[in-house]
């Protein structure tokens, strides 16, 4: 099990997953951690950064922390220091620096947002308008605040539905891609998915 922290957004999901890597002292990525649970053959694997503080003799200390994201993007090195970490647990000791790489992370997934085809005002416009009329009715109708978040997938599905069979039809799959902020394999499943057709025999 790793049980490294990630992040990702409701939009571009794991196609732009988001971690902190820990990098040693020569530049490389610490490979992962294992810790013998005691009971057989069975190891506790972790990629978390708080866990490579030296301590543990097969275990090397961290040098640097770096923003990663699953499309490839990194961020820039945030040094430890360890004469000011002292004694101190690295979750505690280095909590800045990881604090650090999520804003990073954050940094990055703006700027895919901000490359992704625009929507026209009215669009965005009424999707706001959507989302606040369902989160008032949840107050007060929490019943008809659910199927009301139903009917609005319904709605997506069916016009999604021509929409990506259209996209599939006129553009090709790296402009796709980048146009809704995704990897061409993201690209190609969430297009499957609204087109409704097998992504494997498209």
């Amino acid at each position: 099990m790793d049980d490294r922290e990630t992040w990702t957004t409701e939009e571009f999901g794991k196609a732009h997953e988001g971690s902190v890597a820990v990098l040693l002292e020569d530049g490389t990525v610490a490979p992962p951690a294992y810790f013998d649970t005691g009971s057989g053959p069975s190891m506790y694997e972790t990629s978390h950064w708080s866990v490579y503080d030296g301590r543990v003799r097969h275990i090397p200390r961290a040098a640097a922390l770096r923003a990663t994201c699953s499309c490839g993007w990194t961020g820039p090195e945030q040094r430890l220091d360890w004469d000011t970490i002292g004694e101190q647990e690295l979750e505690d000791g280095g909590q800045a620096q990881a604090d650090a790489c999520e804003r990073e992370w954050d940094g990055h997934t703006a700027a895919v947002e901000a490359a992704t085809i625009p929507l026209p005002a009215a669009i965005t416009s009424l999707l706001e308008q959507l989302g606040a009329e369902i989160a008032t009715l949840t107050q007060t109708s929490p019943l008809a605040a659910v199927r009301g978040a139903r009917c609005t997938e319904v709605t997506a599905r069916q016009a999604g539905y021509y929409a990506a069979r259209g996209v599939r039809e006129d553009t090709d799959p790296e402009r796709a891609a980048q146009a809704l902020g995704l990897d061409e394999a993201s690209a190609r499943t969430e297009l499957a998915r609204l087109g409704r057709w097998n992504p494997y025999h498209a």
